[in-house]
């Protein structure tokens, strides 16, 4: 079997340092021995991801604009954080909070993913909470518009397919906490 190995960083920089957009330039060598000085990353928070389920067997999903891609999409409660100076879950429990109004007492992590390791740093910690509790009460960024959608259950599989849940990290925590669910 053949030995994978890591590229080395022969040297870094970052090119792009603004508050919504970080991008580091990247001098590695292969282990071929090439020289690629020019690889680009995107420097990303890490995201902390709710799959977040009523007691009535709805999951709490949260509907707004997606600028990047100029849709309005259905997903999950998710937000950015920094993971040397705050927990996955206390992030996941403020976010859910703060889009949707619903509390959990207690989230449980289902996973840890990458969505783009080509190009981009971040992880996505994946988290369900059951029995959650709506507070009423949403406290939005200044770029949040966030609609709360509840749906049975028994409907997000055709959703899925219907391209109705298209955002990736979605889709996949939908899959993970489903499969929790029947554990």
């Amino acid at each position: 079997m053949k030995e994978i190995k890591k590229w080395k960083i022969r040297q870094s920089h970052l090119v792009l340092d603004n508050k919504w957009c970080r991008v580091r330039q990247d001098e590695v060598e292969l282990p071929s021995g090439e020289i690629i000085d020019d690889f680009f990353l995107n420097v990303r928070p890490d995201i902390a991801l709710v799959f977040p389920v009523t007691k009535n067997k709805e999951i709490v999903f949260v509907r707004q604009y997606r600028h990047g891609v100029g849709e309005i999409l259905l997903e999950l409660p998710a937000g950015a954080f920094n993971p040397e100076t705050e927990d996955a879950a206390v992030a996941a429990a403020r976010e859910m909070t703060e889009e949707t109004g619903y509390i959990a007492d207690k989230l449980i992590k289902l996973a840890t993913l990458y969505d783009n390791p080509v190009k981009d740093t971040n992880a996505i910690h994946v988290f369900i909470a059951t029995d959650v509790v709506n507070t009423g009460k949403q406290i939005l960024d200044v770029t949040e518009d966030i609609e709360v959608v509840l749906v049975p259950i028994a409907q997000v599989y055709d959703m899925i397919a219907s391209g109705d849940l298209s955002v990736s990290g979605t889709v996949a925590a939908v899959f993970l906490g489903l499969q929790f669910l029947r554990a």
